[in-house]
């Protein structure tokens, strides 16, 4: 008939409701999962993360120890329960669980290396150095080599071991961080320790090394210096002390007294204190004041060392200035004042002694003590070169 419609019409007339209908179907299918999957999740999961949030690690590591009792096999749950653990120092359970995760059959590839990774770290926290620094040797040549080789630098340098220091250093570097700076220090400490024991060659030589590394290194220009001076090479002395003012003239500070020395050992004590003073006329924050009083003093008398330093203080002043000016001015005061200025001066002592300090830029930690190395935050050369008040 001619009014008969097609079957196939039909089903083009339906197709948007068939579309409709299971895409309805495909959606209530995902929500069905999406809720069974939340279901799923331990509440001491959720309870494990409120208490992290309210920073109670105590309670987090309670709920998520008891989440881990239901799922022993959850590689993740396990290994952030142990890291967990070592950050509350909780060493030896942190210790037990990586251990365990690491040795389970199921734990291979990436997955073994990252458990023992943190294994190593754990044990680096409980001071269990040698452990530690086997496991890192053993993944240099993963995906966790970049992590070990830096906890294994760490690891060196806090044992002082800076031959090995320098070679890890040099695996790590990369054209981002070159580590030449730390391995100007490394060899500046086996310099030290070499011109310590009286192996001038070896000294020199890893002078030399450190000044290839990182040519403003002044910290190999005081050894070098403090070398040359030790070998009555004077000239030599005097040409890597007076490098310093080029590379950090701050540092200046550490080699007064030996710079004079060595223009002494030249026959030329005049023109070593012309230019410890020029360095305080130039740079007034320098702390040379009393080895510019001692030499004055002993070069010119005690009138011509007073006048040198009031000048000097007048340019600059600040408490260390002032304790040493009232120092060399006391003398020539009236008697009914002497005891007052003495009085004055006693009470700006007693202050330099307790503001007067050393501090890391980095972490501000301070110290009575010069460091190379900061005892608390490891980072090399931060210290200010001279005390600062604090």
């Amino acid at each position: 008939m001619e009014n008969d419609i097609p079957a196939w019409w039909v089903l083009i007339a339906l197709l948007p409701f068939i579309c409709f209908a299971l895409g309805w179907v495909a959606a209530r299918i995902d929500m069905k999962t999406v809720l069974k999957q939340a279901k799923s999740i331990p509440t001491g999961f959720y309870a494990s993360l409120e208490a992290l949030v309210d920073r109670n690690t105590g309670k987090a590591a309670h709920e998520l120890a008891e989440v881990a009792d239901l799922q022993p096999q959850s590689y993740d749950l396990n290994l952030t329960l142990g890291k967990l653990y070592r950050s509350r120092g909780e060493n030896d359970k942190a210790i037990r669980l990586l251990k365990t995760l690491s040795e389970l059959p199921d734990t291979v590839g990436d997955k073994k290396q990252r458990a023992l990774f943190e294994l190593g770290k754990t044990y680096q926290s409980a001071g269990l150095v040698d452990r530690a620094e086997q496991i890192f040797l053993a993944l240099q040549n993963g995906n966790m080599a970049k992590g070990a080789r830096e906890h294994l630098l760490h690891i060196y340098q806090q044992d002082r071991d800076w031959e090995k220091a320098v070679e890890t250093a040099q695996l790590l570097s990369h054209d981002e961080q070159t580590y030449q700076f730390e391995i100007a220090q490394f060899h500046c400490e086996i310099a030290q320790a070499a011109l310590f024991k009286s192996d001038i060659d070896t000294a020199r030589s890893h002078i030399q090394t450190a000044l290839s590394a990182n040519g403003k290194c002044c910290r190999a220009n005081i050894i070098l210096g403090d070398l040359e001076l030790k070998q009555g090479n004077y000239a030599a002395a005097v040409t890597a002390y007076t490098a310093i003012e080029k590379q950090n003239h701050a540092y200046l500070n550490m080699v007064g007294e030996r710079l004079y020395d060595a223009y002494d050992g030249l026959k030329q004590p005049e023109e070593g204190l012309t230019v410890l003073i020029g360095y305080m006329q130039t740079f007034p924050q320098l702390d040379l004041l009393n080895v510019i009083y001692e030499k004055s003093l002993l070069l010119h008398g005690e009138q011509k060392a007073n006048e040198t330093i009031a000048e000097l203080v007048r340019a600059k002043p600040d408490l260390n200035g002032v304790y040493r000016l009232l120092g060399v001015q006391i003398s020539g005061l009236n008697p009914v004042w002497k005891a007052d200025a003495d009085m004055i001066r006693g009470v700006v002592g007693r202050q330099l002694q307790k503001s007067w300090m050393y501090r890391c830029r980095n972490c501000h930690f301070k110290s009575q003590v010069f460091f190379w190395h900061c005892p608390a935050c490891n980072k090399w050369e931060t210290f200010t070169p001279g005390r600062i008040e604090i």
